[in-house]
């Protein structure tokens, strides 16, 4: 293993287990025709498996030694992107989707790495992702529980979710505090609810978490939405004011854009 002092800043946790890296190499199913992605690739282990078995693999990392040491490969396979994955702009280099994405994302901005590739959720077929275990179960969290919440609601209305493997910190180096979990994000051709308008729909999720301990119909009110315009909605979607957002299906939500547009 080449060697660098992983950066606290960055959030750099270098997997090493050789069955993870198995794991998540089947469950994004390549061949020699495909397009990949990968974010953070950090050391490069998962880059190593990536790369034969690709067409070109496309990578952002932040880190510049890291960057810098993939570019010094001069692979005529591997294009390195520089830069936080947050504020790069995909759509300039990734102009031939659809694009197998995988990444051991750093868990202090994973959330935020999620908002962006729902965002740009035309440009892949397939995403695997390792989380903080707490994390990747809020993307699957049923409704009705403390787990539930924006990144439920948002990853469960465009995606199937299945989980590759559970991973303990000794994977790692330097082990993390907690368990890690991957993901395997299938797009669906439809979304699973009608979400009526995409923009009024993201807003009316957060506006229903936005604070949790309130009721919906206040949470709503504190977001932004008009009182008459909330009371009408729930009424038409036969929704209790008096609920919590957490009690809300992707269904529910679909009723209550459609009366609030």
């Amino acid at each position: 293993m080449i060697s660098h002092r992983p950066r606290k800043c960055f959030g750099q946790h270098f997997l090493h287990d050789r069955s993870v890296i198995d794991k998540i190499i089947s469950a994004a199913q390549l061949d020699s025709q495909q397009q990949v992605v990968e974010i953070g690739p950090g050391l490069g282990v998962l880059t190593d498996e990536l790369l034969p078995r690709s067409a070109h693999v496309q990578v952002m990392e932040i880190d510049r030694d890291l960057s810098a040491r993939l570019e010094a490969r001069n692979d005529s396979r591997l294009t390195v992107h520089s830069g936080d994955v947050l504020k790069l702009p995909w759509r300039e280099f990734l102009k031939q989707p659809p694009y197998i994405l995988v990444a051991n994302l750093p868990y202090n901005i994973s959330s935020q790495v999620v908002f962006r590739l729902i965002e740009h959720r035309d440009l892949f077929q397939r995403l695997v992702l390792m989380f903080q275990r707490e994390v990747g179960e809020r993307l699957v969290a049923p409704p009705g529980g403390k787990d539930y919440g924006i990144l439920s609601v948002l990853c469960q209305l465009w995606y199937d979710i299945r989980t590759v493997a559970l991973v303990k910190p000794g994977a790692f180096s330097p082990p993390p505090k907690v368990d890690s979990i991957v993901l395997n994000f299938q797009p669906l051709q439809h979304p699973r609810v009608d979400p009526v308008d995409e923009v009024l729909f993201k807003k009316v999720v957060k506006g229903a978490f936005t604070q949790r301990r309130k009721t919906l119909r206040n949470s709503l009110l504190a977001s932004g939405f008009a009182a008459e315009d909330i009371d009408y909605a729930l009424q038409q979607a036969e929704i209790s004011p008096s609920c919590r957002g957490e009690t809300l299906s992707l269904q529910n939500f679909s009723a209550l854009t459609k009366f609030l547009a």
